[in-house]
């Protein structure tokens, strides 16, 4: 069966060379030395300061939601945020679980993320930020994004899950917002096997976050701040090593995958649309089918021919009744019904990208 999605796992010779060291030095978790070392080293390939490490993405969102404050309690108000519901769960469920209220606001039709305009519309005197998707590692319109924060003075909190690498106009789309989250799991295009980073635009929440995620101690004796448990441990650093040592490797596998799906499918199923600005990362493929009905048909005949395709995101978020119901998002509803992901990783071959393709183009005239 070919997934819709593979780790990608980097030279064991090299990955043992970071193992030896972790086990010379018995030092296992805690701010290690290769947690160090991967934090410099992203910093620099990501271009951005300010940037931490923690155990998963979805912990990295609700460490960034109490360092800004979103999340603070306050007497007989409950704290809201908008987001989108074309999106992965977590970014929803990590606000609902830190008593923060998810309100949702509707996409735009052709890039698929947050729509500014609806944005502005959805804001109450309780919301305290906003939550945008950077969704399969396109840009957000973050300059209108930010306007709004500014005027309404909100906290500006990017999910960037899918956005490892991405630049815009230039610079590192993980730059804008008050902060901007990675998840580092296994089956993203830079990975930890678990894991997960913010990076910060303020060194202050920096320091603020870096208490929180070690239970809020700072010293043999010392609690400053209510925290978790929510570090990266030395293995994980040891992958994310390895995985950044092979990464241009990793890029051009999966850019030439992607660029064979555009030139077959462009014509004939709705893409993603980009800003021309946009210097993309390859990590997703998604296609829109005309309809539900096709687009599960089409899903159905590569599961027959041993193909995973995913309906990825879907449901859409408004409909999920333990986060909240808050209807009248029509365009992330109907995108998320006919959207499928199709297989992308580097071990992907030519022969069997060209029978997925084959597949797909078969049931389209069917």
């Amino acid at each position: 069966m070919i997934p819709v999605t593979k780790p990608y796992l980097p030279s064991r010779e090299r990955l043992d060379h970071y193992l030896d060291g972790i086990y010379e030095r018995e030092w296992l978790t805690n701010n290690g030395q290769l947690v160090q070392e991967l934090t410099r080293r992203l910093e620099e390939y990501l271009g951005v300061e300010n940037l931490l490490l923690v155990a998963n993405g979805t912990l990295a969102l609700q460490i960034a939601y109490r360092a800004l404050g979103v999340s603070d309690a306050q007497p007989d108000r409950r704290p809201q945020a908008i987001t989108t519901p074309f999106t992965f769960v977590a970014t929803a469920s990590s606000l609902k679980w830190d008593g923060v209220e998810p309100l949702f606001a509707d996409i735009d039709p052709h890039t698929w993320c947050l729509d500014p305009r609806n944005v502005e519309a959805a804001i109450t005197p309780d919301t305290r930020a906003i939550v945008p998707v950077h969704v399969f590692g396109n840009a957000c319109d973050v300059g209108a994004i930010d306007t709004i924060a500014r005027k309404h003075n909100l906290k500006v909190i990017y999910d960037a899950s899918h956005a490892f690498g991405v630049k815009y106009q230039g610079d590192s789309l993980l730059r804008h917002g008050d902060a901007a989250t990675l998840s580092f799991h296994a089956t993203k295009l830079f990975h930890t096997g678990e894991g997960g980073a913010i990076v910060f635009k303020r060194k202050g929440d920096l320091e603020r976050a870096k208490k929180m995620i070690n239970f809020g101690i700072t010293g043999p004796e010392t609690i400053e701040e209510l925290g978790i448990n929510a570090k990266m441990n030395e293995f994980q650093a040891a992958m994310g090593l390895c995985v950044l040592d092979e990464m241009e490797e990793n890029l051009k596998a999966r850019a030439e995958v992607w660029h064979r799906y555009e030139q077959a499918l462009a014509t004939t199923l709705q893409l993603q649309a980009q800003p021309e600005a946009l210097d993309y990362n390859y990590a997703y493929f998604p296609v829109v089918f005309e309809s539900e009905e096709q687009a599960l048909r089409v899903a159905t005949t590569l599961k027959e021919n041993g193909v995973l395709a995913r309906r990825y995101f879907y449901p859409s978020l408004e409909s999920v009744a333990c986060l909240g119901i808050n209807g009248g998002q029509p365009i992330s509803k109907d995108i998320a019904s006919r959207i499928l992901c199709l297989p992308i990783f580097d071990q992907l071959a030519q022969r069997e990208q060209n029978n997925i393709i084959n597949l797909i183009e078969t049931e389209l005239v069917a």
